[in-house]
């Protein structure tokens, strides 16, 4: 018969802090997204323990830069949450036909113009 490993006290695990940052400066600059709108969405729309609006101190969002909006998370917060909730926000405001989310690096995701200058220069071509 095996040993049976004993629990540990109830105490969790180092508390866990991410850093996420959402780059739309591409078409923010062009006046296509509307960054505060966006930052208002991710405040009201982040979950946390099931529940929405309920981030207190456990999550910081704030726009940084021009386009830019950093989430700070004490929890555990996956970055594929936060592509979903960009996902759905670009639908909400009819941009997801134009623009498309791309993680560039680990914890940094960027709103990109889907290329359709090449698109229209193949259809010249035939």
């Amino acid at each position: 018969m095996a040993p049976i490993a004993k629990k540990s006290a109830k105490g969790k695990g180092p508390k866990v802090t991410k850093k996420f940052v959402i780059n739309a400066s591409q078409p923010a600059s062009d006046k296509i997204f509307d960054v505060s709108a966006f930052e208002k969405f991710l405040n009201e729309k982040i979950k946390v323990e099931g529940r929405v609006g309920n981030l207190g101190e456990t999550i910081k969002i704030s726009q940084v830069g021009d386009g830019k909006i950093e989430i700070i998370a004490h929890n555990e917060l996956s970055g594929r949450y936060l592509k979903y909730l960009t996902k759905k926000f670009l639908k909400k405001m009819q941009l997801r036909d134009w623009l498309r989310v791309v993680s560039t690096s680990k914890g940094v995701y960027e709103l990109k113009f889907f290329n359709v200058v090449n698109d229209a220069e193949e259809e010249d071509d035939e």
